[in-house]
């Protein structure tokens, strides 16, 4: 999509100006609150749990997606290392965040301060991923729509990466409007974010291909998506009935 780059080069600019952008504003929401910019002690260890285990989800759910090629490359340690899944980042990150707490002690809940970082690093990834084009996995299928984009094969596609972008806009408008409300339940915002994103990729990812089809023809991260939404989606609904 931009001439004379690497569309890896693209991505990965995009994917550490996300991160750098979400952390800085998690920081600056942290000293909007009082809490300060640095973290100590239990928040420390909430924070490293929260990148390890997204790092860990990232990878395991990228080759739930990709099973098919790991008897090709299991012996390519760089091959590993390869592959993103903001489904896998945000389910492992809340394991890590849940373990990390467990072995310090906390038991407040700590998930409503990352919302909106997430959310913004969710929108500034997508750019990388819709510049990055084909060579980025992350578009739609071949669409006869006025706004179809050709990735560089001649082919008119969903743009998937810009339906996400205006999700998460779309999501970030309505969570800070019910952010009052459902402040009395802390964690009820994260539990919001999570289900909602869960259920937007639930739907989305049918209008893009499926590298490997699981039963009833869906993506590996269509059913993670549906595994992790029945487990979720009952302490959601939980949770919302105990507001005032």
């Amino acid at each position: 999509m931009i001439p004379g780059v690497a569309p890896a080069l693209v991505h990965s600019l995009f994917e550490t100006l996300a991160l750098l952008l979400g952390v800085a504003y998690y920081r600056h929401l942290r000293r909007g609150a009082g809490a300060g910019s640095v973290l100590h002690g239990p928040e420390f260890a909430i924070a490293a749990g929260c990148i390890f285990g997204a790092a860990l989800g990232n990878k395991a759910v990228f080759w739930a997606e990709f099973p098919h090629l790991l008897p090709l490359y299991w012996d390519k340690p760089e091959v590993w290392l390869a592959g993103q899944s903001m489904v896998g980042g945000l389910l492992g990150g809340l394991l890590g965040v849940e373990v990390a707490k467990k072995l310090a002690g906390v038991t407040r809940s700590t998930g409503d301060a990352f919302v909106f970082p997430v959310l913004l690093g969710l929108m500034v990834g997508r750019v990388g991923c819709f510049l990055a084009g084909l060579a980025d996995g992350t578009y739609g299928n071949p669409t006869d729509l006025p706004w179809g984009v050709d990735f560089g094969d001649g082919i008119p596609r969903h743009p998937t990466q810009l339906y996400e972008i205006a999700f998460a806009a779309l999501l970030w408008f309505a969570l800070r409007r019910l952010q009052p409300a459902l402040a009395p339940q802390p964690g009820l915002l994260f539990k919001a974010l999570l289900t909602a994103y869960l259920a937007w990729r639930l739907a989305i990812d049918a209008l893009k291909p499926v590298p490997f089809a699981y039963p009833f023809g869906a993506s590996g991260i269509q059913w993670v998506c549906l595994v992790a939404l029945t487990a979720y989606l009952p302490l959601t609904w939980r949770q919302f009935r105990r507001l005032p």
